[in-house]
């Protein structure tokens, strides 16, 4: 088996994808055994191709259960931490939009009491 392209992967479901990375784990096995058993170079250098392999599977069926649990928990109020937006420490600490309007009772009532002052300027 040559080099896999991801794009091809990605159409593939969950089993396909357990199959052939079973696949890949056995055939790097057998290149291993190869390289201690002084095997051909071109076994040796396959070694890196399959490893490579192995990643793209595992990276895109990872990327595929993440996708399926954001979809599950869209729209429900506690979602879990890894599926949840980064943003910046500070960013996420931040107070909301309604937390930062909120007033106190005594500056609610000043400014009922005392409310900003309209001038109108005349034109020369």
């Amino acid at each position: 088996m040559g080099k896999i392209k991801a794009h091809e992967l990605r159409d593939k479901k969950k089993s396909e994808l357990l199959k052939q990375l079973d696949d890949f784990r056995q055939e790097l096995s057998s290149l291993r055994v190869a390289k201690v058993t002084n095997g051909a170079a071109s076994k040796l250098a396959k070694i890196g191709v399959v490893r490579k392999n192995i990643a793209r599977v595992l990276t895109v069926y990872n990327q595929k259960t993440k996708s399926l649990l954001k979809e599950s928990y869209a729209g429900q109020k506690y979602i879990p931490i890894d599926l949840r937006l980064k943003k910046t420490r500070a960013m996420r600490r931040r107070l909301t939009p309604e937390q930062l309007a909120k007033k106190t009772l005594k500056q609610a009532k000043k400014d009922n009491y005392f409310p900003q002052r309209k001038y109108a300027l005349k034109a020369l």
